[in-house]
């Protein structure tokens, strides 16, 4: 190989080097960002215990007694449409996944005929009363950890108030208010 052929070979190198060179800070030019003023994302933050320890003790000030003399029926039945996919509100109707809660107020927890209840709610005995209703609505693990129920519960008190008083309505001879 002689000096000619090493000098196109070492010329074409370099030239796209200088091209590659070139090429970056044009496009440097054409395409500038500003620094960010805060580098990265802004990730949620979850609320701070004394923010969280607030809300729920103003939740757990006002008494279920009181929230169910202001619930109203007619946004109670609006609110248990997503229910529907498991459950009967009808006088008689046939439990579908899970069991008709027509008369569910006052009825034995687990007394529904011809539905067949996870052991852990067989064991609680007792009614379904105001108080039991509401904290199963809530959160059904949390009231019997086995239940076969897979409703995540409703968080809002006010909210299960209106459901409550729509529950009641779905008697014969509607229970007395609390």
């Amino acid at each position: 190989m002689d000096s000619f052929e090493f000098n196109k070979i070492a010329g074409a190198v370099l030239g796209t080097l200088l091209f590659l060179m070139g090429l970056g800070i044009f496009s440097d030019a054409v395409f500038h960002h500003g620094v960010p003023k805060q580098p990265g994302y802004a990730l949620p933050v979850a609320e701070t215990a004394s923010a969280g320890g607030a809300a729920a003790s103003a939740e757990a000030a006002v008494p279920l007694p009181q929230l169910l003399a202001k619930a109203d029926a007619k946004k109670g039945e609006a609110l248990i449409k997503p229910c529907t996919a498991c459950h009967v509100f009808d006088k008689g109707g046939a439990a579908k996944v899970g069991p008709a809660l027509y008369g569910i107020v006052n009825r034995p927890i687990a007394g529904a005929a011809g539905f067949a209840y996870s052991d852990s709610l067989k064991g609680k005995g007792g009614a379904w009363s105001f108080d039991s209703l509401d904290h199963f609505i809530a959160n059904p693990k949390g009231f019997a950890s086995g239940t076969k129920m897979a409703y995540g519960g409703e968080k809002d008190a006010a909210r299960r108030a209106d459901i409550l008083a729509y529950l009641r309505s779905l008697s014969d001879s509607p229970v007395a208010l609390p």
